[in-house]
């Protein structure tokens, strides 16, 4: 059972990664995230994804930086917001494949 609910969590969240919506992403990120970067990096906080070196480098990364934000801010998003916030944030900015 130890090893079964891990698996099951990842199969889930590469599912609600396949069907994330960018357009539905936006809104949570502005609501959460922006006000946060703005205060960390001043401007718009659009330098959080735009910084050199760039530190997320991988979808993959970019969807656990988005939960590990989610978990920081206590956002109480579910698997499915937190991919679409990384399908807006990889649309708008990473552009990864």
């Amino acid at each position: 059972m130890r090893i079964l609910m891990p698996l099951l969590c990842l199969l889930l969240s590469l599912a609600a990664q396949a069907a994330a919506d960018p357009k539905l992403g936006k809104p949570l990120h502005d609501k959460q995230c922006v006000a946060c970067h703005v205060k960390l990096l001043g401007g718009d906080g659009s330098a959080m994804y735009t910084r050199k070196p760039r530190l997320i480098n991988t979808a993959a990364a970019l969807g656990q930086r988005v939960a590990a934000c989610s978990a920081q801010t206590n956002a109480k998003w579910f698997p499915e917001e937190e991919a679409h916030v990384a399908a807006w944030l990889n649309q708008a900015f990473y552009k990864f494949k």
